[in-house]
């Protein structure tokens, strides 16, 4: 394990016994967490994005005040709905955030997941093709938006613009070098991890796969992991891909830890049913810092990813989440090979 990094929801709610209670609560204590998390030397600071919900929606204005802030932190996400996304439009704020963070940038796309409203991208303006479906649309989003970032001339030049052009045909601007090898996708399969280590995308796997084969859900975690690496060995990319994992870790080292997590400690992996289909859900690691780090050097998905993703439960505000994240780099961590 080379870099570990947070993801949050970026929940809000009124509730007296949440300390985000409003979206403005949530975006600056995002920014704060993130200054904090990098001085503990955390490696990365992830925010996840859904629509048509009291959590995080926009997240470019956000990780572009997340850079302006910090130095060193990578800055990304964790998932980007690829199905309500203008790939030009977001490629131009993509490459403005990317170069405020001096190309820190680690930007996770994907379908996305179950949304709060049924169809939300046709608010947007967004219909998939006839013959296809809202996955395929993502896809196509995404493979815009893959091609861009190359930066590429594409578009004809006005013969009288109002300022001079370059000489050919024109990119989109602001371009961002080297973002196109910082993409990741999503996969919450093993068939999705080999077409994501075609497309040249580094993988992003999160505590929930939808399928189900029977085995614990790391092991078919790592399974997948394999299975992307492989494919991308037999796609001939030259640079090495990245892969990272999420998990809920929890370090109980004291009375409000044991009140909040306490009964985690029992957690274990779940079957449900996503989209009609098995799902598995990965467990809560939760405990004493010796069963911690006994529990995650077995679990196989951990060990074969470069990157960890702590999801963080952010509704408790930027002091408790600070703690729960130095409580892992300075007592979990460095056990499992981090630094």
């Amino acid at each position: 394990m080379k870099k570990i990094g947070f993801l949050s929801f970026g929940h809000w709610n009124p509730s007296p016994h949440s300390q985000t209670r409003s979206a403005s609560d949530v975006l600056h204590q995002t920014i704060d967490l993130t200054v904090g998390a990098e001085e503990f030397g955390v490696d990365g600071a992830y925010v996840r994005v859904h629509h048509f919900a009291r959590q995080l929606a926009s997240p470019f204005p956000l990780l572009a005040a997340m850079a302006a802030r910090t130095s060193t932190i990578e800055l990304g996400t964790g998932v980007i709905d690829m199905r309500y996304e203008n790939p030009l439009y977001m490629a131009e704020d993509a490459g403005s955030a990317d170069l405020i963070s001096n190309g820190r940038l680690q930007l996770g796309v994907s379908r996305g997941s179950p949304e709060q409203v049924i169809d939300g991208y046709r608010y947007f303006g967004y219909v998939p093709r006839e013959g296809t479906d809202h996955a395929d649309m993502a896809r196509e989003h995404t493979q815009v938006f893959l091609q861009v970032l190359e930066g590429e001339g594409f578009a004809e030049p006005n013969p009288r613009p109002m300022f001079a052009n370059p000489p050919g045909l024109l990119r989109l601007e602001p371009h961002a070098p080297g973002l196109r090898d910082r993409i990741w996708w999503g996969a919450g399969t093993r068939a999705t991890a080999e077409w994501t280590a075609q497309q040249g995308m580094n993988l992003m796997s999160s505590t929930l796969l939808s399928e189900d084969t029977g085995v614990p859900f790391h092991q078919l975690q790592a399974e997948q992991i394999q299975k992307f690496r492989d494919a991308w060995a037999e796609a001939g990319h030259e640079r090495t891909p990245r892969v990272s994992v999420s998990r809920s870790v929890f370090p109980i080292t004291n009375d409000l830890d044991r009140a909040y997590f306490g009964r985690e400690t029992r957690s274990a992996d779940q079957v449900g049913i996503l989209d009609g289909g098995a799902a598995r859900f990965g467990k809560t690691y939760a405990g004493e810092i010796e069963d911690l780090v006994r529990d995650l050097k077995e679990d196989e998905a951990v060990d074969a990813a470069d990157t960890l993703l702590l999801t963080v439960p952010n509704q408790l505000g930027v002091d408790y989440n600070l703690h729960v994240l130095e409580s892992i780099v300075k007592d979990v961590a460095p056990a499992l090979g981090w630094r």
